[in-house]
């Protein structure tokens, strides 16, 4: 911490402190904002329903077919 006060970049170590804490907490809302989206996402997926089995190939042709009915 002392390299930082001597470096310039904070004027004291309650400076570093407080620094640090801000960040540490923004870290915490973006992973909070993260998991509420997975949530959210997870819950749409068990909701849709049964899924289904699908071969690559078969998947391919599907997308490319709507691809074209699109135009």
């Amino acid at each position: 911490m002392q390299n930082a006060i001597d470096g310039g970049g904070y004027a004291s170590n309650s400076e570093i402190v407080r620094d640090a804490l801000r960040l540490w907490e923004q870290r915490e809302e973006v992973r909070r904002m993260e998991m509420a989206r997975l949530k959210k996402a997870y819950d749409e997926g068990i909701a849709s329903g049964e899924g289904r089995s699908i071969d690559a190939d078969t998947f391919l042709a599907e997308l490319k077919a709507e691809k074209r009915s699109r135009g």
